[in-house]
């Protein structure tokens, strides 16, 4: 699997589309769960002794990465930026232990965006090629 998959000549790469759809639902899903953690802890104390506020710090820089990932994208390192972003939220379950399943689910979305994606990329560019190299020749 290629690590970077041009765009075709007919617009942007399905496998950036996929993984910026995910990344746009995570943002959702991190913003919740940071309201989860910061109002499940007593009175005064977060997670791990620390104050409330650090679970909405947390989770607001975590969506700062992810909304700043989805326009890295265009780079061939924003998808590896997108699979630390996924250790990241898998390992939020030490926080939340809902987070280790709802982290897993988004962690196996994002993998199946990058294999489908890059699959159905390269397929377009072979069919273009196809086509560009015998005009006369009809598309099924």
């Amino acid at each position: 699997m290629s690590a970077d998959i041009a765009p075709t000549p007919a617009g942007r790469s399905v496998r950036r589309s996929l993984a910026s759809i995910v990344l746009a639902f995570e943002v959702v899903v991190v913003f919740l769960a940071a309201l989860v953690v910061w109002g499940l802890a007593p009175d005064g104390e977060g997670p791990f002794g620390m104050p409330r506020w650090v679970a909405l710090v947390a989770g607001g820089v975590l969506i700062l990465a992810l909304v700043l990932t989805i326009g890295l994208l265009r780079h061939a390192w924003g998808y590896a930026l997108g699979w630390g972003l996924q250790a990241l939220i898998i390992a939020s379950g030490f926080v939340n232990p809902a987070m280790f399943f709802v982290g897993a689910l988004f962690g196996g979305m994002w993998w199946y965006c990058m294999i489908a994606g890059a699959r159905i990329d390269r397929d377009r560019i072979d069919r273009d090629r196809t086509a560009t190299a015998d005009p006369g020749k009809e598309q099924e």
